[in-house]
């Protein structure tokens, strides 16, 4: 049995633990209502506007076509990994990297072969892994997060179209965590570039087809030349955006949980802390009787 002095140094250390893993909880909590409420506004707008944009795509000719669209054989390959610049957070990075891994091992594999697939880190966590082991990381952008603002993201995303246009890449992935709720995140892997346009069902009727037929002003071409940065911008700012509350969501469920843990750890010590005092009393007891009958003796 452990001593009385052994047990309430491990009390002291998991009562700190607590604290600590309490106060994480809290910081995390207060973070996820500000990213939530900030991903919950954007996200209705990003996603109109991204079904315009394949709307535009699909029905427009050949003539008003836009570079983003167009798909060609995939030898050239970036992946964008969206992690975290902390850990303590559950599985939140472990995912994203697993999903990588296995993108890079299924998909991608004869790309990789060819040394023809090139990363691009946001977050710390990735970057730390994905360079120990070799992988081509061409940038890493973990300051995005200290700042997290469409104004500070458009320049990234502006880069990425230019890579596409100039032919550099010929696919450009996304692999983040999307946002459902404080405990539950979705892995999405998600393709950036080129845009799929959607594709028109031929058991539409006429008169639903007609009713889709729209008079642009300026033109139809214009206006998708417009329209697509602007859409691409803010996919990738709904991206990050994404990620960061799901780490925070993240990070306060794997706080609560050590937090809970804690404390059912300190009701063991307690009740091991009470038996090792019974014990010594018991003991001391069982001495001054001893010691009493000896002396009657």
């Amino acid at each position: 049995m452990p001593g009385l002095k052994e047990v309430r140094t491990r009390i002291a250390s998991v009562k700190s633990t607590q604290q600590i893993t309490n106060a994480m909880k809290m910081v995390a909590a207060s973070k996820l209502r500000k990213a939530q409420m900030g991903i919950i506004k954007l996200r209705p707008y990003a996603a109109k506007l991204h079904e315009i944009m394949q709307n535009l795509s699909a029905s427009a000719d050949s003539s008003n076509d836009s570079v983003y669209t167009h798909e060609r054989n995939p030898e050239n390959i970036l992946i964008i990994v969206i992690t975290s610049n902390r850990g303590l957070c559950g599985g939140f990075n472990s995912n994203i990297i697993k999903a990588t891994l296995n993108l890079l091992a299924t998909t991608y594999e004869e790309q990789l072969r060819k040394g023809k697939v090139n990363l691009i880190t946001i977050g710390r966590k990735g970057t730390e892994f994905f360079r120990k082991r070799g992988y081509k990381v061409l940038e890493s952008h973990d300051d995005l997060f200290d700042r997290l603002t469409f104004e500070n993201i458009s320049p990234l995303a502006e880069q990425l179209m230019k890579a596409f246009a100039d032919k550099k890449y010929d696919q450009i992935q996304i692999v983040y965590n999307q946002f459902k709720n404080a405990a539950v995140q979705r892995l999405v892997v998600e393709q950036y570039l080129p845009i799929v346009p959607v594709k028109i069902d031929p058991s539409v009727s006429t008169i639903q087809k007609k009713q889709a037929d729209y008079i642009f002003e300026p033109d139809q071409g214009t206006i998708l030349q417009l329209l697509i940065p602007k859409s691409l911008r803010i996919q990738l700012y709904k991206s990050l955006l994404d990620s960061f509350a799901s780490e925070q969501g993240a990070r306060m469920t794997a706080m609560q949980q050590a937090t809970d843990n804690a404390r059912e750890l300190l009701r063991a010590l307690q009740i091991s802390y009470n038996k090792a005092r019974q014990y010594s009393i018991t003991k001391e007891l069982l001495e001054i009787v001893a010691g009493a009958e000896a002396l009657k003796g």
